[in-house]
């Protein structure tokens, strides 16, 4: 969706022009950052608890919430129940009903399988 282009320098231009504040980049910069860098290692894990699905057939705004969900649980800051929700309440909003549940079980599990719940 990106067009090869870094996510970081994406991230920065959406910042820019949503005139996202410095305190905002500050909590979303680090989860950015760790799917820019961790990409394969965070679709890996997420690949172990959608046993039934293949990754680059979830839609995309599932895949971009459960991505940004599961780097922002494998840095461990956030409680596991709050970044559950947020990611639940993202797909809801940009995808749907189904989404938010599909997101919720998904991450779940992951919780579970990071050891973090």
């Amino acid at each position: 969706m990106r067009g090869g282009v870094d996510l970081e320098r994406v991230a920065t231009q959406v910042w820019d022009d949503l005139a996202i504040t410095p305190d905002e980049r500050r909590v979303a910069g680090p989860i950015v950052r760790r799917v820019a860098q961790k990409q394969r290692e965070l679709d890996a894990e997420l690949a172990e608890v959608t046993t039934n699905w293949r990754l680059e057939r979830i839609g995309a705004v599932e895949r971009c919430v459960l991505r940004m969900a599961a780097a922002e649980l494998s840095i461990g800051e956030t409680p596991p129940r709050v970044v559950i929700q947020e990611a639940v309440t993202l797909a809801e909003r940009f995808g749907s009903a189904a989404s938010a549940k599909f997101v919720n079980g998904v991450l779940d599990a992951l919780a579970r399988r990071m050891v973090r719940m």
